[in-house]
């Protein structure tokens, strides 16, 4: 299949595959798509780490990291930023969480707490830390998912060959991304998982796709089989940028517990909410999800201020919910969009990508035959 997406990066699918695993990223690039590595989940020396690992699976073919860079993050004092934030939080919300933690009878964990360095990773310095990691490797592109990018990083990737692409949820997003100068847009809509706005994407795509003119667009949101790619492709998309369907991937790094969840639920068990970063992300409901909603709860806080309060509490919910305990399998959850009611088990990334791909085809020609 040839579209702009292709012609860009030279792969043979256009279909970029999402996700915090490596092993996915791995996958998806060597079945023919392009493969995004969440970044920001980890420390430099990390990232560092994990791109090797990648560039040593992919035969030099391309694949991208994707960054979280807030156009808004709150102050705090840069030579002891984690704990000038953390005193902003308020100490009824540390109840709050401690409490809700006790109610559940969720155990301590000896897991370290991350939330300290995903919140230094969307800090300024922390993203430009990031930012020289992944320079320093064999990126083909690099994406931004909360706001414009800085002019300083479009302007290195431009310097270096890198694709700068950018994730919007409403049209004026899309009109100060193409003024910033990047290179390709992802019009994301509500249904997809993460940090979303309201516009659908089938109603988001061929508005942006309209505005941006000879700038290709990917879909994302909703897509998780050829049938949806295909629709994508004829609202205007060069392409699809998908990050839920690979949790459904044997190679995604979710425990059993969150895959079962997964498995067992209808794509109306999602929401959006900002419970966990801070501002509004589509995740899998759960009785998390219902003690924010109780009258009297605190109001989540601003990123990076709530993850830096919830971290913690992740962490051992997590671990305990992979033991089997029952209270935190109530409380589990993760980032997921709508099309999480279609999974019907667990595939190899590459035969996702190989399906897709295929099915996409299929249904072109089958609607060619209709003509």
């Amino acid at each position: 299949m040839r579209t702009a997406f292709t012609e860009l990066t030279g792969v043979r699918h256009p279909i970029v595959g999402f996700n915090r695993s490596p092993a996915v990223v791995a996958e998806v690039t060597n079945a023919g798509g392009f493969g995004v590595l969440a970044a920001s989940a980890y420390a430099p020396e990390e990232l560092d780490a994990q791109l090797t690992w990648i560039e040593e699976r992919v035969g030099g073919r391309p694949y991208g990291v994707d960054l979280l860079v807030p156009s808004r993050f709150a102050a705090g004092d840069p030579d002891d930023l984690i704990a000038s934030l953390r005193a902003q939080i308020p100490a009824e919300h540390f109840a709050f969480v401690n409490d809700l933690l006790d109610r559940y009878g969720i155990p301590p964990t000896d897991t370290r707490d991350i939330a300290d360095e995903f919140a230094a990773g969307v800090s300024p310095t922390g993203v430009a830390a990031l930012l020289d990691v992944a320079f320093q490797h064999r990126i083909a592109l690099i994406a931004n998912a909360l706001g414009t990018p800085p002019p300083e990083l479009v302007a290195r990737g431009k310097a270096a060959g890198v694709i700068v692409a950018a994730l919007v949820g409403a049209p004026k997003h899309a009109v100060r991304q193409l003024e910033a100068g990047v290179d390709l847009l992802v019009a994301q809509g509500t249904e997809a998982g993460g940090h979303t706005g309201t516009i659908a994407t089938m109603v988001l795509t061929p508005e942006i796709a309209d505005l941006a003119g000879d700038i290709p667009v990917l879909a994302a949101g909703g897509i998780a089989d050829g049938r949806q790619m295909a629709a994508a492709l004829a609202l205007g998309a060069a392409g699809v940028w998908c990050g839920s369907v690979w949790l459904s991937s044997h190679e995604d790094v979710a425990n059993a517990a969150i895959k079962s969840k997964f498995l067992a639920a209808t794509s109306a068990d999602t929401l959006r909410s900002p419970t966990r970063t801070g501002k509004p992300a589509r995740q899998l409901r759960s009785a998390w999800h219902d003690e924010w909603e109780r009258p009297g709860s605190p109001a989540p806080l601003p990123l990076p201020l709530q993850p830096l309060l919830t971290g913690e509490a992740w962490q051992r919910i997590d671990d305990a919910a992979a033991a089997g305990h029952e209270g935190a399998l109530k409380l589990e959850s993760f980032f997921i969009g709508q099309v999480v009611g279609s999974f019907r088990g667990l595939r190899p990334a590459a035969e996702i990508t190989r399906s897709m791909a295929e099915e996409c085809a299929a249904q072109i020609a089958r609607l060619g035959r209709a003509l």
